[in-house]
């Protein structure tokens, strides 16, 4: 049963449940870019990313890999493990886009024979920028076991999502895990989000983007694109 409101951000909302080491979370129709600088309302963009997410976390967890997600309750609500936030993002690259492109000077989608893993301090005001991970553990963010840990499941994450985007004929470009403490356990495990909004993802054999850049870079067709995530994956 869903209680009290215990979070509220631009994209989702988290409710308490009976269970202590539960939560509802509730998708919204909000998109937001560039820090929360840049947003809009997208009419049923939360329950594409609902579902979406709950079929990628779920099957993570069908892979061993440890998540938040319990099941999904309806189109845009989902049963989680409660979690403390860790505030830190592992960004896994398969190509250099975006700011990361731009920082190296690279052309953008630049394709390199290794699997890049960078460390990110989440805070928006602070514009989430790389730290290392003696950085990270010298402001109090997460101990270096905990890191290895984080790091390692955020790899095999990758592999894993790599592999089944590849099945549906997408190519996973980069993705932006984050982790929480198990209210329970508190062991570590992937939280928040996997979705278009966390994921650069783009068609194979054309090269469309079907991800959150086309509201960044205002390409249109958010939705269309996401639809077209959530209908490959359901038909896998």
């Amino acid at each position: 049963m869903k209680k009290e409101l215990i979070f509220e951000g631009n994209e989702k909302r988290v409710y308490a449940t009976e269970n202590p080491d539960q939560v509802i979370f509730h998708f919204n129709d909000v998109i937001v870019a560039y820090n929360n600088v840049k947003r809009a309302r997208l009419k049923g963009k939360g329950i594409l990313t609902n579902r979406i997410s709950a079929l990628l976390l779920g099957y993570l967890n069908e892979c061993g890999i440890p998540t938040h997600f319990i099941e999904r309750l309806d189109d845009r609500e989902q049963l989680c493990r409660k979690i403390e936030i860790i505030p830190l993002e592992v960004v896994v690259h398969n190509r250099m886009a975006g700011t990361l492109a731009a920082k190296l000077g690279v052309e953008d989608g630049f394709k390199h024979s290794n699997t890049i893993v960078d460390l990110c301090y989440n805070n928006d005001e602070l514009g989430d920028p790389l730290v290392n991970n003696d950085q990270a553990v010298a402001l109090g963010l997460a101990t270096y076991e905990e890191l290895d840990v984080m790091l390692g499941i955020a790899r095999r994450a990758g592999k894993l999502l790599t592999e089944l985007f590849h099945k549906i004929g997408i190519e996973l470009v980069d993705a932006k895990i984050e982790f929480g403490r198990a209210s329970d356990t508190g062991a570590i495990i992937i939280s928040d989000e996997i979705s278009p909004d966390t994921c650069r993802l783009w068609d194979e054999q054309t090269g469309e983007r079907l991800d959150k850049d086309r509201f960044r870079l205002d390409l249109g067709d958010v939705i269309p694109a996401y639809s077209k995530v959530l209908e490959r994956l359901e038909s896998k």
